[in-house]
């Protein structure tokens, strides 16, 4: 039986062990090949009032890296974050926020059942889909997603709403993170969408 390392440089030759072999899965999906870049993109936006509640629709295009593609095939679960905020727009000053919302969606491939499936973090919903491709088109149909009370909006007041779609890599263990932050091909994010919501 192994036993785990004991004292601090126990700890730290465990530390280095785990961080040479997330560089090594890492830089084979990534490869010194020319790959396929990866591009997320919010094409259309909007936000209807309904029952004293505003709803978000959404179309969003997700085109993972080829690393990004191999690191979820195999079995590392990806998280994709909804960044929703809503501002009060002002002519000379800073725009105040009025709400923030940020929705969380996680997408893991299963081998076993060869299925990608897509959990609501927010919910514990889940789905799950024959392909990512089919996946992913599910991620970017965003119908009915609630991210306002209308009580707080002020009548005859202008608001802003905006938002962006990323991927998160907070969440993956700590040497494969520090790593990624160094690899473009996982900086996935889009820009800002914006439009103004009249209440």
């Amino acid at each position: 039986m192994i036993s785990a390392p004991k004292g601090r440089y126990g700890r730290l030759r465990l530390f280095m062990a785990q961080l040479l072999v997330a560089a090594l899965v890492l830089f084979e999906a990534s490869g010194f090949a020319q790959e396929e870049d990866g591009h997320f993109e919010v094409r259309s936006a909007s936000a209807g009032l309904i029952g004293g509640v505003y709803y978000l629709n959404a179309q969003i295009e997700y085109r993972l890296s080829q690393a990004a593609m191999e690191a979820l095939e195999s079995g590392v679960a990806l998280t994709i974050e909804l960044q929703i905020d809503v501002g009060r727009v002002r002519r000379f000053m800073p725009d105040p926020e009025v709400a923030s919302l940020r929705q969380r969606y996680q997408l893991q491939y299963h081998a076993l059942s060869e299925r990608f499936v897509v959990r609501n973090v927010n919910s514990g919903e889940q789905e799950s889909f024959p392909s990512v491709a089919s996946a992913l088109a599910g991620l970017g149909d965003v119908r009915g997603l609630p991210v306002l009370d209308e009580a707080l909006l002020d009548e005859g007041r202008r608001y802003r709403i905006r938002m962006r779609a990323g991927l998160d890599v907070e969440e993956f263990p700590g040497p494969m993170r520090l790593l990624i932050f160094w690899l473009d091909e996982w900086q996935l994010v889009s820009e800002w969408y914006e439009w103004l919501l009249r209440p």
